[in-house]
């Protein structure tokens, strides 16, 4: 009756492992999705902006044309002033 007991206990135990060992698999060095992928929802990431400090860049620009004594104009480096700017980081990745 004992061995009975723990074989059906290491079977139970056997089956929840096997059952909760998720949705990847790891054949041949490469770690594979489950069959069920497509069944998931897809993520949607917005792209992010150039300059992602877009308030900073306004009211520096704001500054920088209040202190040269040029309007600022929204959405031009440097208040519109001509022969210069802010220069902006590359785009990330």
């Amino acid at each position: 009756m004992n061995r009975r007991m723990v074989r059906l206990m290491l079977a139970g135990a056997t089956v929840v492992l096997a059952a909760s060992t998720g949705c990847q698999t790891w054949t041949a060095g490469m770690t594979l999705p489950s069959g069920r992928y497509l069944e998931h929802p897809p993520q949607y990431f917005p792209p992010s902006p150039a300059f992602p400090l877009t308030k900073e860049l306004a009211t520096m620009e704001k500054q920088q044309a209040a202190a040269a004594g040029v309007p600022a104009v929204p959405g031009v480096p440097n208040g519109g002033m001509p022969g210069g700017g802010m220069v902006l980081p590359p785009p990330g990745p």
